[in-house]
């Protein structure tokens, strides 16, 4: 497959603030992601693993090395064709559905029956076409987090990053709302990264799986799932999925045992 975002020897350093030192955050890190699959990053706590994202998405300039999407280089605010969705419910209480996912829209020059066509098509998408005129107080923690989703996907980007968007919600919603994201992916054909805390998500919904080390996060492991392009929560009953998973914390225990160990040795710093 085709590379559409690469990374080269990234870096990521904090620079010291008055009362705190300078933090190794993240790297070097060297990482192709291929055009059109899906691939999911897992790490320990406070191993870089969102400081990664917001590199990728340009929201964060890397400290050392270059990132590129589509063979140009990201320098700042990155293109319209990369998407993000983070944990937090974005939603605007304000606006009914339709309006939240028009939002972006807004200043795209589209006329108004494209852009109601857009937003009718991607409500279809992610199942909330019946709740076009609500608002997200009318709606379900899972739901508010789909307008999220339409939000972003309403762009039509080529390139989705997602930042634990269902780390709120509960183990039966969050496989639910898996086999919808998987929907989507597969609808959109968008390339997707997903950063998550969840082996279980990781494994089900990953073509590849970026294993993270304790900080400075750096990618020490990646996982072929080897899944059909068609799959679905269902993929959890395969032997297989148990295999995967139990590699992926394998490698994750040692790696979360050196973050405990360091939070033990040094007061006030969390795991």
């Amino acid at each position: 497959m085709t590379a559409q975002v690469a990374l080269r020897n990234v870096s990521k350093t904090f620079p010291a603030g008055r009362k705190t030192p300078a933090l190794h955050a993240l790297g070097p890190i060297d990482l192709e992601l291929r055009r059109g699959e899906f691939f999911a990053v897992v790490g320990p706590s406070g191993c870089g693993k969102s400081t990664l994202l917001e590199i990728i998405a340009g929201l964060v300039p890397p400290t050392e090395g270059s990132v590129e999407f589509e063979g140009q280089p990201i320098v700042g605010e990155a293109p319209d064709s990369i998407g993000v969705v983070f944990q937090e419910d974005a939603s605007l209480p304000w606006l009914t559905v339709a309006e939240n996912v028009a939002f972006g829209l807004r200043r795209s020059g589209l006329a108004k029956n494209e852009r109601d066509k857009r937003v009718s098509d991607v409500l279809r998408l992610v199942g909330l076409a019946d709740f076009m005129s609500s608002y997200p107080a009318q709606l379900s923690g899972g739901m508010r987090q789909r307008v999220c989703i339409a939000r972003t996907l309403v762009m039509q980007p080529r390139l989705i990053l997602l930042d634990e968007p269902f780390g709120a919600l509960d183990q039966q919603t969050r496989l639910l709302m898996g086999d919808e994201l998987l929907l989507m992916w597969r609808a959109t054909g968008a390339t997707v990264m997903l950063i998550t805390h969840a082996l279980d998500e990781a494994t089900m919904l990953a073509d590849r799986i970026g294993v993270m080390s304790a900080r400075p996060g750096r990618l020490i492991d990646v996982v072929e799932t080897n899944w059909p392009r068609d799959r679905d929560s269902r993929i959890v009953e395969r032997s297989e999925f148990g295999a995967i998973t139990a590699r992926l914390w394998k490698t994750l225990r040692e790696e979360s045992l050196k973050t405990i160990g360091r939070a033990s040795r040094i007061p006030g710093e969390g795991a």
